[in-house]
């Protein structure tokens, strides 16, 4: 299009030159269309389009008058001038782009482009094949992502008006799961010995009639085929949290789980799992999972599924992975196929639920993993729908790395008479393994000392750099693989295919330097982790806790390095804390920026930002990922 064609504001031009290759009009108003996707809106196109006239170089039907086509009114174009690029004016077609319709603010419709942008149709932010949703075709940040209907993924809002029905647990049959049996060695502990191993490992127990901690793998009574698993892992001694919580979960009660990142927790409800799966009745066509795990991201539940196989494989138990931005069609397969364990992040779950693809009638054992990260990113709603399915009867365990007041308050819902397990302290504690530096820098200096890091580095040690925000990683990565370094970005912009191809490159060393958002803070366990790099600095002193834990886990030692600018000042109090309680030395440069600071506002509580439900299941690699390395360098 171009300004000086004045054809794009002549009232008449368009339906007088192009009604010759228009059909008659039917005899009756168009039909409404239907309301496709969950919200029921109008769909992109009101109704079917008229059967088109081979064109006979005459116009087609009465022409009343100028601009006047088969007894439509006229075209009127808006006053003023029409607004090809991102929409304006407030009509009831507004929108950030378009599915067809004209441009116009931000309303149902519009904008920029036919049928592309970052806006949509009828109803929804996006259309078709756009960035987010629209009447239901389509989702996210691709096809499958934050918005959109049964075939994206559906956003917050959308979940949150989904209604799933009631279910009636008037005639539970009874199952068991108390499977604990005390071996001989552990039965001969005194309770001095039991006294002296909990405070030499720093387990604080809570609750009545507690089991004690047991000291080697075959305590736990675990099939032999989980013991030859753990021997090939090269185990030597359950970590602490598995000392004490085995037995626990064993014992078929609620159990709440304190301990910090890499210590050992997923393995802490995943084996006795197996045992609890292996004693209730096979499923049956149309029967939901056994054991349900609910994770925040979808790293985490992939990562969870991965140890399920490791373990699960050789019992003939299976599991699945539901979460969002892949495609629904191998989960629906897998669910419909029935699977004994369930990982799934709460938003995709609850779209399978509303659409019956499963159900979770036979659930008698609920994990929560990362309690206090789904609470952070705004689950509570939905963590609650999905709870509402399963029977009341069940056992729940409880993972969390920190113990805030909003997770006890759920907790104290779910639960019912549960033990509780802490390893350290339930206050924010970071791992003493880890060798932690921060230094005070400004947002200038923070690329060049950057590089400075890399060029120290041992050449092949895995860095993993977090960034906070999505933009500000697809930079970083673009300057790096510019000035010859082979990093890769990961976000929740990402699809998952190539989020899990960037994970793969990261893990086999072929692309050593990894840039990310909080999307890999938790749950994420890459093996020989040397160094994570706190590029920004998070916006919660939680987040900076996950963060460091990537490196020195499974007993190794890292390093954690951490820019810290006048913008982060509210944190400096808090974080001296946590470096001091981990042994670390405090700079002068922070010291003093804590004592000219305050620190109001620091530390966790409603820092929920979008953290990545976004992404499509496209093939391509896409931003920064395909820049070139080295293709251009500053010396």
């Amino acid at each position: 299009m171009y300004a000086y064609d004045n054809r794009y504001t002549d009232v008449n031009s368009y339906r007088e030159r192009r009604s010759d290759l228009m059909g008659p009009a039917p005899a009756v108003a168009p039909p409404a269309g239907p309301a496709y996707g969950r919200g029921g809106g109008a769909a992109p196109y009101a109704g079917p389009t008229p059967p088109v006239a081979p064109y006979s170089g005459q116009v087609a039907g009465p022409v009343t008058g100028p601009g006047d086509f088969n007894g439509y009114p006229p075209f009127q174009p808006p006053s003023g001038r029409f607004n090809i690029g991102r929409g304006g004016g407030n009509g009831s077609f507004g929108g950030r782009a378009s599915n067809g319709h004209i441009g116009g603010g931000r309303g149902r419709g519009g904008g920029r482009d036919f049928d592309r942008g970052r806006g949509g149709g009828g109803g929804g932010r996006s259309s078709g094949f756009s960035r987010g949703g629209s009447a239901g075709f389509s989702g996210g940040r691709g096809f499958g992502g934050r918005g959109g209907g049964r075939h994206g993924g559906s956003s917050r809002g959308d979940l949150d008006n989904i209604v799933l029905p009631k279910q009636d647990f008037g005639r539970l049959v009874p199952f068991e799961k108390n499977f604990y049996v005390e071996s001989s060695s552990v039965r001969a502990m005194s309770e001095q010995e039991v006294m002296v191993y909990r405070n030499r490992r720093e387990i604080t127990v809570e609750g009545h009639d507690i089991p004690k901690p047991i000291q080697m793998f075959e305590d736990a009574n675990f099939p032999d085929y989980c013991l030859d698993a753990i021997a090939k892992l090269g185990f030597v001694e359950p970590t602490p949290i598995q000392a004490q919580g085995w037995p626990m979960a064993l014992k078929g009660r609620d159990l709440v789980g304190i301990a910090e990142t890499g210590s050992g927790k997923t393995l802490s409800y995943l084996l006795p799992a197996l045992v609890h799966i292996s004693a209730q009745p096979r499923l049956v066509p149309g029967e939901g999972p056994i054991v349900l795990v609910l994770a925040p991201t979808r790293e985490l539940a992939v990562q969870i599924q991965e140890e399920s196989s490791k373990f699960g494989s050789r019992s003939n138990i299976r599991s699945t992975c539901i979460y969002g931005g892949a495609p629904k069609g191998p989960q629906i397969r897998d669910l419909k196929r029935g699977v004994e364990i369930v990982i799934a992040t709460p938003g995709r779950l609850i779209d399978m639920l509303e659409a019956q693809h499963t159900n979770l009638r036979r659930v008698t054992y609920l994990v929560l993993d990362e309690a206090d990260r789904m609470l952070d990113m705004g689950f509570e709603p939905q963590i609650r729908k999905i709870v509402s399915q399963t029977r009341p009867d069940r056992q729940t365990l409880y993972w969390s790395a920190t113990w805030p007041r909003e997770v006890e308050t759920l907790a104290r819902q779910f639960l019912r008479n549960p033990y509780k397990v802490i390893i350290g302290s339930a206050s924010l504690k970071a791992n003493q393994s880890i060798k932690q530096v921060i230094e005070v820098v400004s947002d200038g200096e923070k690329y060049n000392r950057l590089i400075k890091l890399l060029k120290e580095a041992i050449v092949g040690s895995r860095i993993l750099i977090f960034v906070e925000t999505k933009k500000g990683c697809d930079q970083v990565t673009k300057q790096l693989r510019m000035d010859g370094w082979p990093a890769l970005s990961i976000h929740g912009d990402k699809n998952q295919a190539e989020r899990d191809w960037v994970l793969a490159e990261f893990k086999s060393g072929r692309n050593p330097i990894m840039t990310a958002t909080d999307v890999a803070a938790r749950g994420l366990d890459v093996k020989d982790i040397k160094c994570v790099i706190n590029y920004d600095f998070p916006s919660s002193l939680e987040d900076y806790v996950h963060r460091i834990g990537r490196t020195g886990r499974a007993g190794a030692t890292g390093t954690a390095l951490t820019f810290f600018t006048h913008a982060n000042a509210k944190f400096a109090r808090e974080l001296i804390k946590i470096l001091q309680e981990a042994g670390q030395v405090v700079s002068p440069a922070l010291a003093a920026m804590s004592r000219s600071s305050g620190s109001f506002g620091a530390g966790s509580g409603g820092n929920f930002r979008n953290r990545g439900r976004g992404g499509g299941f496209g093939n391509r690699i896409s931003g920064s990922n395909t820049v070139p390395i080295g293709y251009k360098r500053p010396w």
